[in-house]
């Protein structure tokens, strides 16, 4: 009996590493994860031991070969963002790794800007320096680990951690290395500007590639640990981010998606590098090798709606799902919820300010409001974030048509028409899809020969959307909050002065 064919995607994520088989007429076969700690030992700090991560994924292959009988034929990699995996030179971790959600890094964020030039800095990365990404975090081991430091050979991102493992060579793509601040994101490779003024040695990084080249071959040792054949392909992959993209077909130009997670983004791929000249949103390579992608975070996205209910909403009672309850609530306050705006700065706020200090704050509450207008004033302040986001994008040329949604928030038709409204962009809910997992088994097609190109290998394993699901702006709506949104964007500044920042 022959068995079939798939492909072998693995997301290395912040709480879990989730793996999926494709098949290669495209559909999804299995699906498996395995989570670890998230340690944290002192606020602001967020690391995790990269062995876990590979015993992870040593126990998600094996339960993935176990559930279906399949030929894998390639593997692709994706994961978090921006961590630093420290290896010595027997490739052992000296420490546990730094993540995308470390914050420790403030004063290495200013010792690069005044190295290198903040207009410099975003001119070659198409970044501000951020605590959250890999260079800030290899100056702070220098400064505060040095006989660590002492010890670096190699400075790996988390999925190529991973592929080190696998088969034993270093390598990168190229929409994941423009997350260190190393990448020149013009040319898709390291700059010898970056790396002379933080005096990162070429030997400490992996080499560069495009996400859907052939990166090197699961190993014998790589096979023993994992259960995978030895010898097949292993593809660069890509960021996380980068990779749902591809999984939600996302790959050409004008071409967007709003995730409203528990953190959200704002993504829209294009043909040339999306630099904002303050830095405002980030500017990355995409998995395309024509392609990058501007994108705007909101660190407190579903996170913001979550914390209201956790902290001022009663119980849910009788086994209701308290967000749709209040969502139907909200649903019943007028737009601009009586005077109340929300500022959703819970954990300070990366696009378009870039300040960790940033913090929430209710205003124009009175006797009059209650909970339901805190609410509605909490949608929509999350949505007017998006909206400064989608702003900045604009002025760069970068305008969308539509949106594909998705995440926890996408569920709520309510919540749906209102942040189409504040976009005033056409919103595609789409159904929780496998994400980035998805988008590297769809490279691996690819890499493997499966599929000629990334185009016909998206069309395969991603189904078209519902044209009856699509939420358009209501036009009069779309005019109130326009209105409300310049006032909102008053309430930063003011409250930055009032705190002396």
């Amino acid at each position: 009996m022959v068995r079939k064919a798939a492909t072998l995607g693995i997301d290395v994520g912040t709480s879990a590493l989730k793996g999926i088989l494709l098949g290669t007429d495209g559909r999804v076969l299995a699906s498996a994860s395995a989570d670890y700690p998230l340690l944290t030992p002192h606020p602001g700090w967020s690391e995790q031991d990269p062995n876990a991560w590979w015993t992870a994924c040593g126990r998600v292959c094996r339960e993935l070969l176990a559930k279906v009988e399949v030929e894998v034929i390639g593997v692709g990699l994706s994961g978090q963002m921006h961590g630093s995996t420290f290896l010595d030179a027997h490739g052992e971790v000296i420490r546990p790794a730094l993540l995308w959600n470390d914050a420790r890094t403030g004063a290495e964020c200013a010792e690069i800007e005044r190295r290198v030039g903040r207009r410099e800095l975003i001119r070659i990365t198409g970044n501000r320096a951020n605590a959250g990404f890999q260079a800030p975090k290899i100056l702070w081991l220098q400064a505060n680990e040095p006989e660590a430091y002492g010890r670096i050979a190699q400075v790996l991102l988390p999925k190529d951690f991973i592929r080190f493992r696998l088969t034993g060579e270093r390598a990168t793509d190229a929409a994941d290395a423009s997350g260190t601040m190393l990448l020149d994101i013009a040319t898709r490779r390291y700059s010898r500007a970056m790396q002379d003024a933080l005096e990162i040695p070429d030997g400490w990084l992996p080499e560069v590639f495009e996400s859907a080249d052939v990166t090197g071959r699961v190993s014998a040792a790589g096979a023993a640990a994992t259960g995978l054949p030895a010898g097949i392909p292993v593809v660069a992959g890509g960021a996380d981010n980068a990779c749902a993209a591809v999984g939600a077909g996302i790959i050409a130009e004008g071409q967007g998606v709003c995730s409203l997670g528990t953190s959200g983004t704002v993504f829209v791929h294009a043909s040339r590098p999306l630099v904002d000249p303050e830095g405002a949103i980030n500017a990355f390579c995409a998995c395309t090798p024509d392609g990058w992608h501007g994108m705007g975070v909101i660190l407190s996205a579903g996170g913001a709606l979550r914390w209201f209910v956790d902290t001022l909403e009663p119980k849910a009672d009788g086994g209701r799902d308290p967000f749709d309850s209040l969502m139907a609530e909200v649903g019943r306050i007028e737009p601009g919820a009586g005077g109340v705006m929300f500022l959703p700065y819970l954990a300070g706020e990366r696009s378009p300010h870039a300040d960790p200090d940033a913090r929430a704050a209710w205003t124009g509450l009175s006797l009059a409001h209650d909970r339901r207008h805190m609410a509605r004033a909490v949608v929509e302040g999350i949505g007017f974030a998006f909206a400064d986001c989608v702003e900045r994008m604009r002025a760069l040329g970068a305008a969308p048509p539509s949106l594909l949604l998705v995440g926890g928030g996408a569920r709520s038709p309510a919540w749906q028409q209102i942040l189409a409204a504040q976009l005033d962009l056409a919103l595609e809910p789409r159904a929780a899809q496998e994400g980035p997992a998805l988008g590297a088994a769809i490279l691996a097609l690819v890499g493997s020969g499966a599929s000629p190109d990334l185009a016909t290998a998206v069309r395969l394993a991603v189904p078209p959307g519902d044209p009856q699901a699509v939420r358009h702006p209501d036009p009069a709506l779309a005019r109130t909050y326009a209105a409300l949104h310049r006032r909102w964007q008053r309430l930063y500044p003011a409250l930055r002065d009032a705190r002396g920042g």
